[in-house]
C-alpha cells in the first residue's frame, strides 16, 4: 500500500515538473514581450502587448507558486480525446496563418468553429447549433468593434 502512495507522489512531482517548466516558459515569454515593446516607435501600439505580457507573467507566476506549494496528484494531460487537442491547435495555427489574407472576422470564424467542434462533448442539435453560431458571431463582431473603434487596433 505504501508503494501505491509513493507512485502517486512520483506522478504528482512529474506532472508538476512539466507544469512548472511551462509556467516558467510563459514568464520568460512575458518578459521578452515587455522588452520587445520598448522598441515600438508608437507608444499607443505597445499598450495591448504590454498589458497581455503583464497578465501572462502574473498568471504564470501564480501557477508556478501553486505548483511548488501544493502539488497536484493528477497529471491531467494523458486523458481525453487526442483528436480534439490536435483540432484545436491546428485551428489556432490556421487562424493565425489565414488572418492576414482573409481578415479578422473570417479568421475568427475559423477559430470559433474549430474550437466549438473540439469543445463540444454533447450531441449537436439544430437549436444548439443556432445558439452557438449566433453567440459566436455576436462575440466576434463585438471584439472586432472593440479593437477597431474603441482601442484603435489596426486589424486585417
Amino acid at each position: 500500500m505504501s508503494q501505491h502512495k509513493n507512485k502517486g507522489k512520483e506522478s504528482a512531482e512529474g506532472g508538476n515538473v512539466g507544469s512548472t517548466i511551462v509556467s516558467v516558459f510563459f514568464i520568460l515569454a512575458g518578459f521578452l514581450t515587455l522588452y520587445d515593446t520598448q522598441s515600438y516607435s508608437d507608444a499607443d501600439s505597445s499598450v495591448f502587448p504590454q498589458a497581455a505580457a503583464i497578465l501572462l507573467i502574473i498568471c504564470a507566476t501564480v501557477s508556478t507558486i501553486q505548483n511548488l506549494i501544493r502539488p497536484v496528484t493528477d497529471e491531467g494531460f494523458g486523458r481525453g480525446s487526442w483528436w480534439r487537442r490536435i483540432l484545436l491547435v491546428t485551428t489556432m495555427l490556421l487562424t493565425c496563418a489565414a488572418m492576414t489574407y482573409i481578415g479578422f472576422l473570417l479568421a475568427s470564424a475559423i477559430a470559433f468553429i474549430g474550437g466549438m467542434i473540439a469543445a463540444m462533448h454533447d450531441r449537436w442539435s439544430i437549436k444548439k447549433s443556432i445558439i452557438y453560431l449566433a453567440s459566436g458571431a455576436l462575440i466576434m463582431v463585438v471584439f472586432y468593434l472593440l479593437f477597431r473603434y474603441a482601442l484603435y487596433v489596426p486589424l486585417p
